[in-house]
């Protein structure tokens, strides 16, 4: 385990249930390479919580890019779109928390809707002082230990320290002193702030001559940069965008399929059938069947590692 303010074993993960359950923690503490880094931003209907150990990496959210330092603690909500881009080298530490927990408890209700607003906030990231991060992270290092000596309580106990764990974060949110910081050139900054906007109107009509006078750019000019900076064409990103609101729609409402085309910003179901039969190879009728069906992960012991049940995150 490498002394640091917060536990760590290369390759240890702890689990409490399983992904699909009402209630379930998947702790994994491992490196994450430039080579892994995703190719567009994706959601899951789980909460999501990663703290990097060292190095820097970056946090794409709905379009807009967070530079990440070691202990900032990115909480991502279900349902939002996101991407993490880490750096060329040495693979960076981190630990990532996914997990999902029932809040309608008789009588808790309130208070739970209260802590949870820390995942709402504009800026989900947290960065406090040596002194605070200490605290804040303490519930979670007493989880390490807990998943090292196993017993009969021993969920109920993981599951006490991680309330515990949010509960602190939340305390303390007032002295968060995460600020956005605006790195490289201006004109990246500019094609960021043009992704964002797509992420916040992908239910209108967007057109490349439209974007480009909002941002005082020409539509040359912005559809070579945009490709330079995103990896994407102007109109893949927009179709990407739409597609991944659609899949969350699908899997999360009861809307027909029609109506979720339109309040995607597709100008036809015919259209919207294409793109997503393009991107997912399947149909988003299949895809809505094939998602409701597939079964869950194989569940995992507190504390065993990864390599010994032949699983991999």
């Amino acid at each position: 385990m490498t002394p640091s303010v917060l536990a760590y074993e290369q390759g240890y993960a702890i689990h409490v249930n399983e992904p699909g359950d009402s209630l379930f923690y998947h702790l994994d503490y491992d490196e994450r390479s430039h080579e892994l880094n995703m190719e567009f931003q994706h959601f899951h209907d789980f909460y999501e919580i990663c703290i990097l150990l060292d190095r820097t990496a970056a946090h794409i959210i709905e379009g807009s890019l967070y530079e990440i330092q070691p202990y900032d603690i990115v909480l991502l909500r279900p349902s939002l779109l996101h991407k993490t881009q880490y750096p060329k080298g040495v693979p960076p530490k981190r630990l990532m928390i996914t997990f999902a927990m029932p809040r309608n408890t008789t009588g808790l209700e309130n208070g739970y809707t209260e802590l949870f607003s820390i995942f709402d906030e504009p800026i989900p990231i947290f960065r406090f002082t040596e002194e605070r991060r200490q605290a804040v992270l303490a519930p979670l290092n007493e989880i390490f230990a807990l998943s090292q000596n196993p017993s009969v309580i021993h969920s109920v106990a993981i599951h006490s320290k991680f309330v515990e764990f949010l509960c602190t974060i939340h305390r303390y949110s007032a002295e968060n002193s995460y600020v956005r910081e605006e790195t490289g050139s201006s004109m990246s900054q500019r094609m960021y702030a043009i992704a964002s906007y797509i992420h916040s109107h992908y239910q209108n009509e967007l057109s490349l001559e439209e974007i480009s006078k909002r941002f005082f750019v020409s539509a040359h000019h912005l559809s070579r940069q945009f490709n330079r900076v995103t990896g994407f064409t102007f109109t893949e990103y927009i179709q990407m965008t739409r597609i991944r609101n659609a899949q969350q729609m699908l899997l999360n409402s009861n809307q027909k399929i029609t109506d979720i085309a339109a309040q995607c910003g597709f100008a036809s179901f015919s259209q919207f059938n294409r793109i997503f039969n393009k991107l997912n190879g399947m149909s988003p009728s299949a895809y809505r069947r094939s998602r409701q069906s597939q079964s869950e992960r194989e569940v995992m012991r507190v504390g065993e590692r990864p390599e010994s049940l032949g699983y991999l995150e």
